[in-house]
């Protein structure tokens, strides 16, 4: 699969897994994104990934670095970006509220581990989500799951941010949704200005989280900003 080449970029795949998103919060991704199987995807970039090592002089008889194109080539496709796969959309239960809960419900210091689009080099920090109940609950393991697959593809920081409040708008049919995200860009911190000590916030405030700001002032404090 050495030879293996794509066609060109088109539009923003019609029939992909951000159909109901916005057109500007969906993920780019060709029309025939997902027409090869997993296998054939890691044997390509596989051959694509040797071909890079060659042209750095490594030398690929080695014992330590024969393995590596394939291994690169699989955490692509099955761990790094996982969430481009519509397959990995997880299912979001809801639970009638028998409880009576009506108090905000934060899940926080969801771990993020992204990749920056950009130069794909990871991103990683943690997500804090938070919602008013109404007449149902999701369960929490969700919120986490949620994050994680909007997370696991070529990202920016922002976008991301939205994919998940929209997600979690969807899936608990409310817009009384909060989403803040802060993380460290190893493209920031490994090469340009090398700088190590800074981080990114981004926030997205839907429904009564937008409307009511000691609202959004008990978010952050629960959250510990």
């Amino acid at each position: 699969m050495d030879n293996f080449n794509p066609t060109e970029p088109v539009s923003s795949h019609s029939d992909g897994p951000d159909t109901h998103l916005a057109p500007e919060l969906r993920t780019p991704l060709r029309d025939d994104a997902f027409a090869l199987t997993d296998d054939t995807k890691i044997d390509a970039i596989a051959g694509h990934f040797r071909e890079i090592m060659h042209l750095l002089g490594l030398d690929l008889t080695d014992d330590s670095l024969k393995g590596t194109p394939h291994r690169v080539a699989k955490m692509y496709v099955q761990e790094w970006f996982r969430g481009l796969n519509p397959e990995h959309r997880p299912e979001v239960r809801l639970f009638e509220n028998r409880y009576n809960y009506q108090q905000m419900l934060v899940e926080r210091d969801i771990t993020v581990f992204s990749c920056c689009e950009h130069h794909f080099v990871p991103i990683i920090g943690k997500a804090h989500v938070a919602y008013l109940p109404g007449e149902h609950v999701v369960g929490l393991s969700k919120l986490n799951r949620v994050v994680q697959y909007y997370a696991r593809r070529p990202q920016v920081q922002e976008r991301l941010t939205r994919q998940i409040a929209e997600e979690l708008k969807n899936a608990l049919h409310t817009d009384d949704v909060a989403v803040l995200i802060e993380a460290d860009h190893l493209c920031v911190m490994s090469r340009g200005v090398n700088d190590t000590s800074s981080g990114t916030l981004t926030a997205e405030y839907g429904g009564a989280f937008g409307q009511d700001a000691q609202l959004r002032q008990e978010f952050l404090r629960l959250i510990g900003k």
